[in-house]
């Protein structure tokens, strides 16, 4: 089978995921099948690098996206520190438009995600799903009996923490090669970050930190690697992500501000907080006012429209899980001289510490 698992392994694998599920008291075994078999039908699906190039039938644009994510796959373990193992230096087709969709809710009144627990990875914000229909039915179930709000998103790439490079790693994947290069390079170098460091129990610190590293990782790139085109296409992208981010930041802060007051609510909107009402009145005002002003500029562009169509607290607790502790690890790096090795160690340090400490050392560290 080449560099694919093998039966013998690919057996133990399950039997050891279907264990761990019962001792930890799994309430649906339906799930874990899903998540078994979903994942096994994306490892079956790739090939090595080699091979696609190799064989007539890839497609003409394909391949060099394959090359450029090869280079990108050897700068992360020279260049960045990340691992040299077995994760991307494969790729499957999967012939849809996510790998995974993802299902996360919070309160009415909070912003604080609801959490799943499972077997090696511990509790997280979300719950994802290879099917979108079944991540759309939890999402219904959770509006109906548990009064939450819900955001369900397609995610193109997730890691499975180097649990598996023994059984030919982490892919690329059809749903993020043909990214332009700053985004290819952020995804890898993201994904790769996770098998550094990871910490049961804290999205906010593992999102965090890999989103530093995709940044942080990225600039070297760009500066060192990439063309000018590259350069130039990226800035103008990210100026636009930055802008929405501090908006999202902003109106994050007037929500999480809102729900620390007394209950004041307005009956006609249903009982919904006033103050509530007002924020996401005020960031879809000041999205509106955003993007005429990119227009304005000779550069519309609408790719936030959906996200901010359907914003809620699930949508803002989850963009916090990814942004917030982010300044922290960037001054870190700083501090850190820019040596990613020290910069490793120091964020595995700060892992080993109790969560609210961490994240309380992270945020003095940004200042």
């Amino acid at each position: 089978m080449g560099s694919r698992f093998s039966l013998n392994s690919l057996a133990k694998w399950i039997a050891l995921t279907l264990a761990a599920c019962l001792l930890a008291g799994c309430s649906s075994m339906a799930y874990y099948a899903q998540s078994i078999q979903g994942h096994l039908a994306l490892m079956h699906a790739a090939r090595p690098i080699d091979d696609w190039l190799a064989d007539p039938a890839t497609p003409a644009e394909l391949r060099p996206r394959l090359e450029l994510a090869r280079r990108l796959r050897a700068f992360a373990s020279s260049e960045l520190a990340l691992p040299d193992n077995a994760s991307y230096h494969r790729y499957a087709d999967l012939k849809r438009s996510a790998a995974v969709w993802s299902v996360a809710a919070a309160p009415p009144d909070s912003l604080v995600l609801k959490t799943w627990c499972f077997p090696f990875v511990g509790c997280v914000g979300y719950r994802g799903y290879y099917d979108e229909k079944a991540a759309r039915e939890l999402a219904g179930q959770l509006q109906q009996q548990e009064g939450l709000e819900v955001s369900v998103y397609g995610v193109p790439a997730y890691s499975t923490l180097g649990w598996l490079n023994w059984a030919g790693g982490d892919p690329l994947l059809s749903t993020f090669i043909r990214y332009p290069e700053g985004e290819l390079a952020r995804m890898i170098f993201h994904e790769l970050a996770h098998q550094v460091v990871y910490v049961d129990d804290d999205t906010m610190f593992n999102e965090s930190y890999a989103t530093a590293v995709e940044r942080l990782g990225v600039a070297r790139w760009l500066d060192t690697q990439a063309g000018e085109a590259a350069r130039r296409d990226y800035a103008a992208f990210n100026a636009r992500r930055g802008a929405f981010r501090a908006l999202t930041l902003q109106t994050r802060e007037e929500l999480e501000k809102a729900y620390k007051k007394p209950p004041v609510t307005d009956q006609g909107a249903g009982g919904e907080l006033a103050a509530k009402k007002e924020a996401m009145g005020r960031f879809r005002d000041r999205y509106a006012a955003l993007k005429q002003g990119w227009a304005d500029a000779g550069a519309p562009f609408d790719g936030y429209d959906r996200w901010v169509a359907q914003a809620n607290n699930a949508t803002f607790g989850v963009q916090a899980v990814y942004d917030e502790l982010v300044p922290g690890f960037e001054a870190l790096f700083v501090r850190c001289n820019g040596d990613w090795l020290r910069f490793h160690a120091a964020v595995a340090d700060l892992a080993r510490q109790p969560r609210d400490d961490r994240r309380r050392q992270l945020k003095e560290i940004a200042g």
